[in-house]
């Protein structure tokens, strides 16, 4: 299993690079922040360091895509859908690009879990030919 987010600590297993044909991939899972939530907060604690570990993870991540994050979920689905792994799973609230507001679960918090609902409304046209023409090229 590959998990996205944990990709950037250093050389990792969980990036792409790595992956097998028998994984499954994911940008994150119920467990983890939304990838836009994530990476909020990754940019959050690494502005009140000078030095950190934030910083460097920051730094690979926009270096691995060649990107300065702004649309951090879509590099994320790209990346999985692209991978060589036989099974690439993407949260819905990656592909609506939604923060830490959706997330779906707090490991070891017995209240307030399993509460974020997809509504009807979030899903565009332009959202579902995005998502189309992405899992077209990607041959998923």
């Amino acid at each position: 299993m590959g998990v996205l987010q944990f990709a950037f600590d250093d050389d990792n297993v969980h990036r792409p690079s790595h992956y097998l044909r028998a994984m499954a991939c994911f940008t994150g899972t119920h467990d983890n922040d939304t990838t836009v939530g994530w990476w909020t907060a990754l940019k959050k604690s690494a502005k009140h360091r000078t030095r950190s570990t934030e910083r460097d993870k920051i730094a690979r991540v926009k270096s691995y895509f060649q990107s300065d994050g702004r649309e951090i979920h879509w590099s994320f689905i790209q990346a999985i859908l692209t991978s060589v792994a036989d099974i690439a799973a993407v949260p819905m609230q990656d592909v609506l690009g939604l923060g830490a507001e959706a997330r779906m679960n707090m490991p070891g918090r017995a209240a307030g879990n399993w509460g974020w609902r997809l509504q009807e409304k979030q899903i565009t046209r332009a959202l579902c030919n995005r998502l189309r023409d992405l899992t077209i090229v990607s041959g998923r």
